[in-house]
Parts: structure tokens; sequence; C-alpha cells
């Protein structure tokens, strides 16, 4: 007579052929079989806790569960997004204002940790521990990330800081129906039959054909698109420059969306709330920009808040991710042969959520080394604010005059 298997030997041939439900019954029986002991000496071998193989037991006392369950119905607690239906919205409200990470990019990572995030959804009501924090994240598309050397210059000490109140001076101003735009200038482009970045769907083995070099020649025409991306309305305004991007050409850019949109928009706006990169045609050290600002703000009989993104963070300045982004991706792999294929292509700009994009020509002329006098200077009715007033001021009128 063959000696009869032992316990240790049986499951572990059985064992990996087994659900979750199969391997708690396996287990139970087994247990019972052995009596005194038994629960103890089977829960070493599976690794099943002794409170699993007693529940084990208990199933067996119970009904047969259809084919392919493995709990009984109704088991389990419910997912605490249904339990907490605005946790997930919550969340996001967090992390907004200081989420940081490209944001063309789809993961995202924020400063505030899993544990930090967790007892601040405790304050708003809505709790959640750390480990369902992490999940959510992870569902929302962000990530664990290190450090990459993308930076445009040192972070300043009160980045996150100035992050915050731009998101809040936004906020205030989008509540009150207020114009809200984001520019800044786009790459400059050189015209020509020159190969352009990206792919495009064309019939197979006929590729647009362009130069094999595209050595920048000065003579080449070039082309400046400076963009202004309205957040309250998500739409885009691009004015092609075609001489040189200054900061005159910068304002009369703007000048340009309230003409064609903006005062048809905002017929009853009060002031104009303008979010900028630190350095460019718009830095916040331009004195032509502040000179070319104010006399904006003496046309339109109309106060010009400005907020400069910190050094080193033009890419959160919402006009790199919701319009020249898309831009780019309409016109991946075309060639910019003339202002025509530029036009029409940044025209016809639109996504899923309703991007519109206008797009016009300016031939003037905008010289650079333009000189700005103390009295110009002197001039300006420009009010700071108390936090880091040199990113963050108010330009008012010196008269009323409607444009």
């Amino acid at each position: 007579m063959k000696n009869t298997p032992s316990v240790d030997s049986k499951l572990s041939l059985i064992w990996p052929h087994l659900d979750e439900r199969a391997r708690r019954l396996v287990a139970a029986a087994e247990a019972s079989q052995l009596g005194h002991g038994g629960v103890t000496l089977v829960s070493r071998i599976t690794g099943l806790s002794r409170v699993t193989i007693y529940q084990g037991m208990e199933d067996m006392k119970g009904a047969v569960l259809p084919a392919g369950r493995v709990r009984r119905a109704g088991a389990g607690r419910p997912k605490l997004e249904s339990v907490s239906p605005g946790l997930t919205k919550t969340l996001e409200a967090l992390i907004e204002p200081s989420t940081r990470g490209d944001p063309e990019s789809p993961l995202r990572w924020t400063c505030k940790s899993t544990r930090t995030l967790s007892a601040e959804l405790k304050s708003a009501g809505v709790p959640a521990s750390h480990e369902k924090v992490a999940q959510l994240l992870d569902d929302l598309g962000y990530s664990l990330q290190g450090n990459r050397k993308t930076e445009e210059g040192e972070d300043h000490f009160d980045r996150d800081a100035q992050f915050l109140h731009i998101s809040t001076q936004v906020e205030n101003a989008l509540a009150k129906r207020w114009p809200v735009i984001s520019v800044d200038t786009k790459k400059k482009e050189i015209l020509g039959n020159f190969a352009n970045k990206g792919r495009q769907w064309r019939k197979s083995k006929s590729p647009e054909r362009v130069n094999s070099h595209d050595f920048p020649d000065p003579l080449l025409p070039r082309a400046f698109p400076y963009g202004i991306y309205d957040i309250g309305q998500n739409t885009g305004f691009v004015n092609i420059g075609t001489d040189h991007d200054t900061s005159v050409f910068a304002v009369a850019s703007i000048r340009g969306w309230w003409i064609n949109e903006g005062k048809r928009l905002y017929p009853a706006a009060r002031r104009i709330l303008i979010t900028a990169d630190a350095g460019g045609s718009n830095g916040y050290r331009r004195k032509l920009w502040k000179v070319e600002i104010q006399k904006l703000a003496d046309d339109l009989a109309m106060e010009i808040a400005i907020c400069h993104f910190p050094p080193g963070t033009s890419k959160w300045n919402k006009v790199e991710h919701r319009l020249f982004s898309f831009i780019s991706s309409n016109w991946r792999g075309q060639p910019l042969r003339d202002y025509e294929t530029i036009i029409n292509l940044i025209s016809k700009t639109t996504t899923a959520k309703g991007l519109k994009v206008t797009c016009r020509l300016d031939h003037q002329k905008y010289p650079i080394g333009q000189a700005v006098s103390r009295k110009e200077l002197d001039s300006l009715n420009i009010v700071p604010e108390e936090f880091h007033g040199e990113w963050n001021y108010v330009v008012k009128p010196r008269k009323k005059r409607v444009l």
C-alpha cells in the first residue's frame, strides 16, 4: 500500500490552480480533517491567516455560490469615491495651484506628499488615507518622478507662493467676469521649404520634399507669433509679426486683441489681468514693456494688472500648453513655406474642449534698441503689490481716453 501524501505535498500540487475562495475552502477542509492543531498547521503551510481559514469553515456551511464568484454578492466595503462623491474634485483643487512638472506632458507631479494631502482632505471633510490618495493620484495621471534638468534657471524661494498668488488673482478676476489673458511669444519660425518637426498622415512612401539643410539665412523672412490666450473664453489670438519681437510689438499684439475681440466680449470690464513670463519682450525688467502697457492703459482708460511667473517657469503660463502646444501639434510635419501657410494652420487649430483661434499678420516695423528716458519712467502710474511688487503690479491710466 502506498504511503498517504503529506498535507504539505498535497497542497503544493493543487494550490497554484485555486482561486481565492477555493484556497479558503481547501485549507478549511484540511484543517477540519486534521483536528486539534490543524488550523495552525495549515496556516503555516499555506500562508493563509487563521482568520481566513476559520472563514473558510463558515463558507463550507453556507450555500454554494454561482460559478465564477469567489465571494457572496454585496461583500466588501463600497468604494470611497461612491461614499464621498466630491473626493476626486477636492483632491484636484488642492493640487492645482501647486502642480509642478511639464504641463504639456500627460504625467504631472505635485510638491505635496500623499500624507499632507490626506490631512488636508480630512480637514475638508472628505477623509482618505494616504494610500487612497496615492491610488487617486495615479488614476488622475500623476506619478512620482525624480529631477530632470529642464529648468530655465534656478528656482526662486517664493516660486510656489507666486503660483498660488497668480491662481488667486485669476480666480477673483474670472468671478467678476473681467478679462484674464495669458501672453507670450512663440518660438520664431524661419519661412521656406524647411523640415518641420513631427509627422503627418500621407500616402506611403510619399513624404514632403524639403531642403536638406536649414541654415539660418538673415535674408530669409521670419515669423514671430505673439499669442494671447483668453482663459475665460478658451480662445486664442495670435499676432504674426514680421520684423522683431520687441516690447512695442508685444503690447501692440495685446492692443490688437482688445480691438478685435476684447472690447466686444468684455464691455463692462474695469480691469484686464495679464499673466506673462518673467523674461522676453514682456519681461518684468523691461522698461519699454511698462511704458507701452502704460500707454495702453491710458488709451483704454482701464487698469491693467500684471502677474509675472517666476524666472525659469515659462511653461507654466497657460498660453504655452493651452494654445501654443496645440498650434505646434496642428502644423507638425508641415513645412512653413510662407505667411499664408502659417496663418491658415494657426486659424484652423481647434481642440475637443472648444478652443478657437484667430490669427492676423502684422507688417508693422518694430525697431530694436529703443531707449526709455528717465522722464518716461517717472511719468508711469504703476502701483506695485505688497507681495513681490516687481512681479505683481497694476498700471493705472493717467488720463481718460477710450480706444
